[in-house]
């Protein structure tokens, strides 16, 4: 039996998928669907009922994860989101979407966040055309993403025009599809976050 990977693992932990293994994780294969209850010998026990500082971590960990961030990090992105003028939830979630590695991954040129970051971290892919390779770079609204042209060849990328010609970017992204271009046309709606930020800040605020 293959030994179950550590991405699987903390989508059992919290009971929601978190999609950190590309299509695979869309896939029957998935830890979740296969194993719907937490990993460990106790894990098909009943879950306890969750308090109010349970539900708060439990969403903290869900998102961190999702995108990929150690813990100093997301504690910075709810830092900086706190001292700005506007609803912190709001603003951290914004912060988040706008990370160049998830807009490599929004925009359907990465089957998951991890190796959007990878992208971007080994010089493939260019903002205005001018090669980012920081993968916490903040875009903004009107940046142009795109693939390093030398680079269009490796193997991430193998499938790419068919899995572009399948793919829908959020309303806040438009990608021309035969360029392997995308652009970030607008801050990306607070309404499409399937998170409760409100824990993530309690969390926080305690």
């Amino acid at each position: 039996m293959p030994k179950q990977e550590p991405k699987e693992k903390k989508s059992r932990a919290v009971g929601t998928n978190l999609f950190l293994k590309g299509e695979r994780s869309f896939s029957p294969k998935s830890a979740v669907v296969k194993k719907p209850y937490p990993p460990g010998v106790h894990g098909k026990k009943r879950r306890r009922r969750v308090s109010e500082y349970g539900q708060q971590l439990i969403e903290k960990q869900k998102i961190k994860w999702s995108y990929g961030l150690r813990e100093a990090q997301f504690k910075n992105y709810f830092k900086e989101a706190s001292r700005a003028h506007g609803a912190t939830g709001e603003l951290m979630m914004q912060k988040l979407e706008l990370r160049l590695d998830n807009v490599v991954y929004r925009l359907g040129f990465a089957i998951s966040r991890s190796v959007g970051r990878q992208l971007v971290s080994h010089g493939h892919i260019l903002v205005n055309d001018k090669k980012v390779m920081i993968p916490s770079y903040q875009v903004k609204p009107g940046d142009v993403v795109l693939i390093r042209p030398q680079s269009r060849g490796i193997k991430p990328f193998e499938d790419l025009a068919v899995r572009l010609q399948k793919y829908e970017p959020p309303e806040w992204l438009r990608v021309a599809k035969d360029s392997c271009s995308g652009k970030v046309i607008k801050l990306p709606p607070f309404a499409e976050s399937v998170f409760d930020m409100g824990l993530v800040v309690d969390f926080y605020s305690r």
